[in-house]
Parts: C-alpha cells; sequence; structure tokens
C-alpha cells in the first residue's frame, strides 16, 4: 500500500468510477481483475476512509455540451471583499474560483448549460456591488482535462478571511450504484 492508503488497484477502481460512478460491480471487477465481493470490500473501504465522498450526477440532454468560461474579477476591496467570495458561492455553475496575484485577483471557471446561461452569471457578478470590472473568455474547445489526484475540489480553503467555510456538497454515499446491495 502507498503512503495515502491507496495501492494501484484502488486507483484503478477509482479512475473506473470516475468516468462511470454507475459502472456495475461486476463489469468493475473485470475490468480491475477482482472478484465482484472484492471490489465491494474496496469501495466500502473507500467510502469509510473519505476517498469516495460521494457521486455526482451530471444532469443534461445525451450529447449536450457544456458551455465554459473564465472570469478575471478584480474586486474594489480586495482584502475585504468577501462579500463577492460568498456569493459567488451560492453560484452552482462556478466550479473554480482561485485569488490570483497580479492586476485580477480572483480566476473564476463556470461550466452551464447554455451560453444564455453563462451570460446571465456573468451579469450577476458583474453586477455584485463589490466587483470593480470582471474580464471574460468563453472556452472554444477543451484540449487536455485532468482531476488533480489528491485534491478535493470541493472544499472552500477559506483563503478570504483566514477561516474555515468549507461546504459539504457530498451526494449520500448509500446511492444505488449498479448492482450494489442496499445499505453498502
Amino acid at each position: 500500500m502507498e503512503s495515502s492508503g491507496l495501492d494501484h488497484i484502488d486507483e484503478a477502481i477509482l479512475a473506473e468510477l470516475t468516468r462511470n460512478a454507475r459502472i456495475p460491480h461486476a463489469e468493475l471487477a473485470q475490468r480491475v481483475m477482482l472478484s465482484r465481493n472484492a471490489v465491494r470490500q474496496r469501495i466500502t473501504r473507500m467510502e469509510r476512509r473519505g476517498h469516495i465522498e460521494g457521486y455526482t450526477i451530471i444532469a443534461g440532454s445525451p450529447g449536450q455540451r457544456m458551455v465554459s468560461a473564465m472570469l478575471l474579477v478584480y474586486r474594489k476591496d480586495r482584502m475585504r471583499g468577501s462579500d463577492v467570495l460568498a456569493a459567488l458561492r451560492n453560484i452552482p455553475e462556478v466550479v473554480l474560483c482561485d485569488v490570483l496575484s497580479g492586476d485580477f485577483d480572483l480566476l473564476v471557471r463556470l461550466e452551464a448549460r447554455s451560453l444564455e446561461r453563462i451570460q446571465d452569471i456573468w451579469e450577476q457578478i458583474a453586477g455584485l456591488p463589490g466587483v470593480h470590472d470582471t474580464v471574460t473568455a468563453l472556452t472554444l474547445s477543451t484540449v487536455i482535462r485532468r482531476e488533480t489526484p489528491g485534491y478535493d475540489n470541493r472544499q472552500d480553503k477559506g483563503y478570504d478571511n483566514g477561516q474555515d467555510n468549507s461546504q459539504n456538497n457530498s451526494q449520500d454515499k448509500s446511492q444505488d450504484h449498479g448492482d450494489r446491495p442496499e445499505g453498502s
């Protein structure tokens, strides 16, 4: 086992679940060359230890592409602009918000179902009292998209004011996923 508590088989299971969280245990077992029961036990252990914190539903029509945009936001008062960060936390389409050095102090990534929704969100953010200026760039195509291993992108580290403002967005871990028995 590695220091993270995951071995190469656990990593392979996580990779498969990342691609398709609803994969039946029997199919997953074939892909990682274990028995179905061994896969179930490993998934249960990873859930219990926090390596798997939930399962996400991505709504939309089959084949519908997400529209993605980056907003560079300049706040009027960088040091006391926590009201802007609080407003961004309440917009579900904000999938990333980083504090930057340089002229602009926030990098915000939006992912929405339509260009109209991106525009609505941009107007909402640009209209916030603490926002001085924005620059927007629409994503034309995605060449590389990786999940960072070991990075929990759902937790806000509270960089704006030194407080822990984490929000628990995890879904119920006991949802039905493929052929898993209830309660596992």
